[in-house]
């Protein structure tokens, strides 16, 4: 397997530096890149530095209601950088399963797939912890939606720290969808779940706790048993995993928090 780095991870020198981010994370290591956002770069020119630089921009994550607009336009971008696949990274609440807006979400990841296939791009989706709810037939809710939807239109991009935090062992979910699993997210944990762990990915909670005791590590340096994983990824037939921190931790900035993760990487056989 291959070990791309999310973007969204390292987000602030992005959104100052586009290219000049991108050299320092070939400069790091890391094979390919998944996109999470474009920062107003032209497409083509992406797609030449990632030539120049040897690096391969693997997927990208784009939010489902700047897709909707115009999902022809939205396929191409990415299309045009040479990405392989198109994510959508994340429900919005009032589209969740469960609440009056869920099956057009459904409908429109069906027709978003549809694009994708016939561009050459798969689409996937990106979990967190709440698609581990249950749905009146005591299935998961993320069972539910790559059961509705067939596997040529939708894969998975498994996030195997919302996978733990969902009450799951990650390596064996990532086995259950062998053949569908491309590509694995890579995320290290500590602390527990709590009410206010979103709001280390810019989502405000209503709920406030006196103290939080969740935070993202580097790869390596929380709960998870990142061998174990890969391991896993590797009998699903994954082509790649990908490293990402949502917020930095231990002291250290977003680059060095994606710097030590490489350097465990290394360490372990992937």
């Amino acid at each position: 397997m291959k070990l791309a780095i999310q973007l969204y991870s390292i987000r602030e020198e992005m959104e100052k530096d586009f290219f000049g981010t991108l050299k320092k994370v070939k400069e790091m290591g890391y094979d390919g890149c998944e996109f999470a956002g474009l920062y107003g770069n032209d497409p083509q020119k992406i797609k030449e530095e990632c030539e120049k630089l040897n690096l391969i921009p693997i997927s990208a994550h784009v939010a489902y209601q700047d897709i909707i607009p115009d999902i022809e336009k939205a396929v191409n971008t990415y299309k045009t950088i040479g990405c392989k696949y198109m994510v959508i990274p994340y429900s919005p609440e009032d589209l969740r399963y469960g609440k009056e807006k869920y099956p057009q979400i459904v409908a429109d990841m069906k027709v978003i797939g549809q694009v994708c296939k016939e561009n050459g791009i798969t689409l996937l989706y990106h979990n967190h912890d709440f698609e581990f709810e249950k749905t009146e037939n005591n299935e998961y809710v993320l069972d539910a939606l790559y059961n509705e939807i067939p596997a040529d239109i939708l894969q998975t991009e498994l996030d195997t720290c919302w996978v733990n935090v969902g009450g799951e062992n990650p390596s064996e979910y990532v086995r259950k969808y062998t053949g569908r699993a491309p590509v694995v997210h890579l995320k290290d944990f500590f602390g527990n779940k709590n009410e206010n762990m979103y709001e280390l990915i810019g989502i405000e909670s209503e709920k406030k706790e006196v103290k939080s005791t969740f935070e993202y590590r580097p790869l390596g340096y929380g709960k998870q048993n990142i061998q174990s994983i890969v391991d896993a990824a590797k009998d699903a037939g994954t082509d790649w995993v990908v490293a990402e921190m949502d917020s930095p931790s231990m002291g250290l900035t977003s680059m060095e928090c994606m710097k030590k993760s490489i350097e465990y990487m290394k360490t372990i056989n992937y």
